[in-house]
């Protein structure tokens, strides 16, 4: 079947930064999308939106055709929508993947789908960044070199405040002894979560073909299995009753 994905970007720099704007004319959003068409094919079908569309391009079809959604976001976290916000995470908890990229780790949606500040040291000193694999078995780490060396990015350091992960697939070092966990899976409701770091705006870090081979591996990982999208939910049964359950009203229902 095919995979259909959304490439989420801000394109906020990419307006405003005459240098960013040289370094991804179309913008992040259609770099990124075309390193996943560019690894999975034909298996794959790729749309973009942004946050100036109207409902950020994120409507209710949208997300109702989307399996796999990227996030990319810096500057403007904050103009997100709350009502968006809640939309996202409802087809997140009900099955829809989401990779979120760099910066994203303070988006609401991530935020709200970790239930942590997400917080974490940082330095923007054009640093060399080695991202070492630690799961080699991984679907996401699959045909990638190790370490991925990236020449020049931004630097990100532990403490990362984040839950434990569900698994650990990458961890970056860095020129001043920095150690990051760069690559990280989890699980909420019925939805696949990846994290990856790489992939500041002043770097172009979105062209580095490992970077690009990762994050297609990342949206194909998080697909679900499952033939339907559904929210958990809890069921009442009865003595006997197996196989089918009934809405749960409430306690004095």
């Amino acid at each position: 079947m095919t995979l259909r994905v959304t490439v989420w970007g801000e394109n906020r720099h990419e307006q405003i930064e005459e240098d960013v704007a040289r370094r991804y004319p179309d913008g992040m959003h259609a770099t990124i999308a075309d390193g996943i068409r560019e690894n999975l094919g034909e298996t794959c079908v790729v749309r973009t939106a942004t946050l100036d569309q109207p409902e950020h391009g994120l409507t209710e079809d949208v997300l109702a055709a989307t399996d796999v959604l990227t996030w990319w976001g810096h500057a403007a976290h904050g103009e997100v929508a709350d009502e968006v916000v809640e939309r996202v995470h409802r087809h997140v908890l009900s099955g829809m993947g989401l990779v979120v990229l760099h910066s994203g780790h303070w988006s609401k949606i991530f935020m709200k789908l970790m239930g942590t500040s997400c917080t974490l040291r940082w330095r923007d000193e054009h640093d060399r960044e080695l991202i070492w694999t630690v799961d080699p078995t991984h679907p996401i780490a699959q045909g990638v070199p190790h370490p991925i060396v990236i020449d020049e990015d931004e630097m990100y350091g532990e403490f990362f405040d984040i839950p434990a992960p569900d698994e650990l697939v990458f961890v970056s070092s860095f020129s001043g002894g920095e150690v990051f966990r760069s690559g990280c899976t989890f699980r909420r409701g019925h939805g696949k979560i990846f994290y990856f770091r790489p992939g500041d705006q002043a770097y172009p870090t979105y062209h580095h073909k490992d970077v690009r081979r990762v994050i297609a591996n990342g949206v194909a990982w998080a697909k679900t299995d499952r033939p339907d999208r559904s929210a958990p939910e809890l069921l009442r049964y009865e003595t006997g009753e197996f196989f089918d359950g009934r809405g749960y009203q409430g306690a004095l229902k």
